[in-house]
């Protein structure tokens, strides 16, 4: 078989075994390339008040406990504390993704509102699907891309190729 066949061959059928992950990857990346710019994604974050931050962790733990949405009991339920200190501001993810933003000085809550960015990321990345299809499914999909990609390539090229003058 001839190696420009052969070529177009890998390449059509390395695209459709792609195709479904690929398109999985594209639309999930891009809602995070906007998470900062959609509150449907990723809740904007609020500022808390310009004192000195003063909450201690079970004083936060105590608060996200009163937000009936985090289903917050103790601290196996929370995915995630993140301190913002330019914005004096405490953000607990609860692991149902509900995100709760509070005043790192008052303990104010400023807002409480569901954090889809988390699920984005593993739906982009694959482990949403199982814990091996980041290395048994994306990865491969990835090698793949990255093969249609040389191929194409090189099927782009090859008119330019044919053209030139032969070296004397």
């Amino acid at each position: 078989m001839k190696a420009n066949l052969l070529n177009r061959k890998v390449h059509y059928w390395l695209s459709a075994v792609a195709a479904v992950p690929v398109l999985v990857i594209i639309g999930a990346g891009l809602l995070l390339q906007w998470k900062k710019q959609l509150p449907w994604v990723q809740p904007p974050e609020h500022r808390g008040s310009p004192a000195a931050p003063a909450l201690t962790l079970p004083q936060i733990l105590e608060i996200s406990r009163r937000v009936p949405e985090a289903q917050i009991g103790d601290w196996p339920d929370v995915s995630r504390v993140d301190f913002r200190p330019a914005k004096n501001l405490v953000k607990v993810t609860a692991r149902n993704r509900w995100e709760i933003q509070l005043d790192a000085s008052t303990g104010g809550v400023l807002q409480v509102a569901y954090r889809r960015s988390d699920l984005i990321e593993e739906i982009h990345e694959g482990s949403f699907f199982h814990e091996h299809a980041k290395l048994w499914l994306f990865f491969p999909v990835a090698v793949i891309l990255l093969l249609l990609t040389l191929t194409g390539l090189w099927m782009f090229a090859q008119p330019f190729l044919r053209r030139r003058p032969p070296a004397r």
